[in-house]
């Protein structure tokens, strides 16, 4: 029997995003003076305020005020009207030096010992459904605010747009898991004042469906632009008026948009969030690096979908375990528990081998805290970074290194594929 399945995304200036991108952004500032920086930092943002908190183990000094603000006008917050904006809002930084408590479960005498900055659990998922090897209905999901977000700021074809929007769409799946179609799609977007509550439901369902979903869909490869059908049910600003949103309709918190961030409920979480946290910690750099390791068995073939589990004591080099899970989509003649002692060989999940690999010490982080971490597309773009002192660096950074299929000769080899 067929069945329904749903994931959400949310815009760049969604509240808790705001937060996260703020929150990165001090990441990759910290980085590219200090590659040994030991970063965790939070960030609340509501009316008129943002608030800056965590620990920080750095040699660099920062404007965290300026980051913040140039964070936020960048988004789009840069009008009074919005009760928000990057100018004008007030900035109150409470970070502090790292616990060496914790420090010294991390840094040993070489890097290669280093231990992991905290306990958990991780998940990498990834499924051939679509070609980034994401869940249909989360990577749709994300496509469409992208291009929302590129109508906002065109300001041509859709001119009443404001920076907060969320989207959700529902794909049905035949029984034997292949999607079959779009069922439902919703998109809540942020919008300027309208003289008519009726006339500005109708104008903005009108924009949706006949510009926003034909620039998504030319967009998408055929095979998914056929899940598109005329009896998708659209819900469009369902609530009706979305005047006020950002920051002043509801106050935002870094790290609570971990779903968005990864699967879209596919899979598992480990629930800890990645932004605002220095590679490190576990919770981000072995989440990315199970992400590697997922979509690269995929790509190899090994399964069709596979979900991969890794666990660390604090402190300790090795992790605890690693567990696979194919779903029963295994193309190959091992058990789910024999191939994990394959990926075990295969890639060494020690915390500082993880950094090496993904190079993740490299201000690559601001990229990843709006339309999810994973899934996105592996390039190289140029950064350019400044201190208060007036020194400024510039920088060739690699984005999304745990999304290179760099591993899949080297999984065929070990599985004979």
């Amino acid at each position: 029997m067929s069945y329904l399945f749903t994931s959400e995304s949310v815009s760049e200036g969604h509240p808790d995003k705001v937060a996260d991108q703020i929150s990165d952004a001090l990441i990759d500032n910290f980085l590219a003076f200090d590659i040994d920086s030991k970063v965790a930092c939070e960030t609340l943002v509501t009316t008129g305020q943002v608030v800056l908190a965590g620990e920080v183990k750095s040699t660099t000094y920062l404007d965290v005020q300026k980051i913040a603000r140039d964070t936020i006008n960048k988004i789009g917050y840069t009008k009074g009207e919005y009760m928000f904006d990057g100018n004008s809002c007030g900035v109150f930084s409470a970070i502090h030096p790292q616990s060496p408590d914790i420090n010294q479960g991390v840094d040993r005498g070489t890097k290669q010992e280093q231990g992991a900055g905290d306990q958990g659990m991780m998940f990498g998922y990834a499924t051939n459904e679509t070609e980034n090897y994401m869940p249909i209905a989360l990577d749709l999901s994300h496509r469409i605010l992208i291009e929302l977000a590129a109508l906002r700021r065109e300001n041509k074809d859709i001119t009443y747009l404001r920076p907060d929007s969320k989207s959700q769409v529902t794909i049905e799946y035949s029984d034997d898991n292949v999607p079959q179609r779009i069922d439902a799609i919703v998109i809540s977007t942020q919008h300027d004042d309208f003289d008519d509550d009726e006339t500005m439901l109708a104008q903005i369902r009108k924009d949706i469906v006949e510009i926003l979903i034909p620039r998504v869909v030319a967009k998408l490869p055929e095979a998914t632009q056929n899940l598109f059908n005329d009896n998708i049910k659209y819900h469009i600003n369902p609530t009706g008026k979305f005047v006020i949103g950002g920051p002043h309709g509801d106050t935002g918190l870094t790290g609570r948009k971990i779903i968005v961030d990864t699967y879209g409920g596919k899979g598992a979480h480990g629930g800890g969030a990645f932004s605002g946290k220095d590679p490190s910690k576990v919770d981000r750099s072995a989440a990315y690096a199970t992400r590697h390791i997922a979509k690269n068995l995929v790509a190899a073939g090994v399964s069709d979908e596979v979900l991969v589990q890794v666990s660390y004591a604090i402190g300790v080099v090795e992790p605890m375990g690693i567990f696979i899970d194919t779903y029963g989509t295994s193309k190959v003649n091992l058990s789910d528990g024999d191939i994990a002692k394959k990926v075990s060989k295969i890639f060494d999940m020690r915390p500082y081998a993880i950094e090496e690999r993904l190079k993740l010490r490299s201000p690559m982080y601001s990229e990843t805290a709006a339309y999810g971490h994973m899934g996105r597309t592996n390039r190289t773009v140029t950064k350019t970074f400044s201190q208060p002192s007036g020194e400024s660096i510039t920088l060739d950074v690699e984005l999304f290194t745990w999304e290179k299929l760099d591993y899949v000769d080297k999984v065929k080899q070990a599985f004979g594929l």
